[in-house]
């Protein structure tokens, strides 16, 4: 999980010589982030810069105070000195869903604690802290904090403090004092990814490239793990020559690398000659489809699917409110990293395939079981094709890879789906699930929910829908 350092509007400007930024970050990494090319800067915790030009957005050209040296800094790991965004335990604009994710994950322990902003009350924080009793097990608790007309903050009236920083002091130095535990420590989180591999690098040069694992093989595509620049593991999608014309791909990649959200895998950087070279994030487990086949993934219950399901549902969500659609949403499409964390990926890819026997959509290379049928018979592919596939997505998860109407080939789904027939609940599937899917596959694409509405339902589900469910065997 990354969290990204919001600086206020104050320090976008032309910099002067009084703004100093301070390296923020809790690490379960060293703590030191080394330079990836000649122009960029290392540098450790806490160490302080002064900004010379923040005018680029994602890298800032920096002098560091503690070395007097000078390049290039990600501007999303680091913050002002004194403000609330150079505090360990300040997570920024981080949802109530996120931040349970971060403090349930290994490494953090009861009263393991983080402050972000409030979803629901402008202006306010929240503390989510994480706690356990013999019911629940593991969970974690939210309070709002608020802000007085004079400045101060509070959870409850009658403890008021100046500043965050005091409160956070008080809980954690009395015995718990009204909450349900005493602060112990601050969440551990992971290094966030930085935007882009460096200052300028976005058309690169093959020999830049070494490429070491091969992890897969598809009909238009290698993906291999890699090192780029000898500095950093990145994954590289390598596209089988005539697949897509360069031109067009280099324009739809300017969209592409302009989507930023945590749940959908980053680009990177492109070799743009063919045979193309896609660069990106690296996720240490692979497709979501290898994971529930053959991975870890098979051992999962329930809550942890439906959870997996939630965050690929936040990841198109952030699609939908972007007005892209995907095309190709399966789980050989996303991509799975430590800690259960799950990315989209391959998102636009679909539309500039040049395959005669993939544009017919027709023919063993064409994913029909996963599409619309308004999208396989017409080509009409819309956010609303891409819930369809979302809800072919849910059966892959809770059937643990299985491929979608077993027993059917191609031909025979795509007129069954026509004469209105839909998979069956699969077994020991919640019948409120089931009925989730069978939402996303209303034949009319407008009587599909929006991937708003399946995040909050997924993400509520087992307190709205659910509340009784005990594990069985399978989930």
């Amino acid at each position: 999980h990354t969290h990204t350092l919001t600086l206020t509007h104050s320090h976008t400007h032309t910099p002067t010589h009084t703004h100093t930024f301070t390296h923020k970050l809790t690490l379960t990494y060293t703590p030191h982030t080394h330079a990836r090319t000649e122009d960029d800067l290392s540098f450790q915790k806490a160490e302080r810069f002064q900004i010379l030009n923040n005018t680029e957005g994602d890298w800032w050209e920096a002098r560091s105070l503690t070395t007097g040296g000078t390049g290039y800094i990600p501007s999303n790991y680091v913050a002002p000195i004194d403000s609330i965004q150079a505090e360990d335990w300040y997570f920024g604009k981080m949802g109530r869903k996120d931040a349970e994710r971060q403090l349930l994950s290994p490494g953090n322990v009861r009263g393991t604690y983080l402050i972000r902003e409030s979803e629901t009350t402008k202006g306010a924080f929240s503390l989510s802290l994480r706690d356990w009793d013999e019911v629940k097990g593991d969970h974690v608790k939210h309070y709002k904090i608020r802000k007085l007309d004079s400045g101060g903050y509070y959870i409850t009236t009658r403890a008021q403090f100046e500043t965050l920083q005091q409160l956070v002091q008080h809980y954690s130095e009395r015995a718990a004092d009204g909450l349900c535990y005493h602060l112990t420590g601050v969440c551990v989180t992971y290094i966030p990814d930085t935007v882009g591999l460096t200052h300028d690098a976005w058309e690169i040069a093959r020999e830049s490239l070494r490429l070491e694992v091969k992890l897969g093989a598809g009909c238009f595509a290698d993906v291999w793990c890699g090192m780029w620049n000898g500095t950093t593991k990145v994954a590289v999608k390598t596209l089988k020559p005539g697949t897509m014309s360069p031109e067009s791909f280099l324009e739809e990649a300017q969209i592409m690398k302009k989507l930023r959200h945590d749940k959908l895998v980053q680009l990177y950087a492109v070799v743009s000659e063919e045979p193309i070279y896609i660069v990106t994030e690296f996720m240490s487990k692979g497709s979501l489809l290898d994971f529930l086949k053959d991975g870890e993934g098979r051992a999962l219950k329930l809550p942890n699917l439906v959870d997996m399901a939630a965050q690929v549902a936040g990841g198109m969500a952030y699609i939908e409110r972007m007005n892209y659609i995907h095309r190709d949403l399966r789980s050989a499409n996303i991509l799975v990293g430590d800690n259960l964390v799950c990315k989209i990926a391959d998102f636009g890819l679909a539309r500039l395939i040049e395959d005669n026997e993939y544009t017919a959509r027709q023919g063993a290379k064409f994913p029909i079981k996963w599409t619309a049928p308004e999208a396989a018979l017409y080509g009409r592919f819309t956010i609303k094709s891409d819930v369809w596939s979302f809800g072919i997505l849910l059966t892959e998860l809770v059937t643990k890879g299985r491929v979608p109407y077993p027993g059917m080939n191609n031909r025979e789904v795509l007129e069954q789906v026509e004469r209105g027939y839909r998979m069956q609940c699969p077994s020991d599937c919640p019948i409120s699930l089931h009925e989730l899917m069978v939402l996303c596959w209303k034949k009319d694409p407008e009587d599909r929910p929006t991937f708003e509405y399946l995040q909050a339902f997924l993400e509520d589900y087992f307190t709205a829908t659910e509340p009784q469910y005990q594990p069985g065997d399978n989930l």
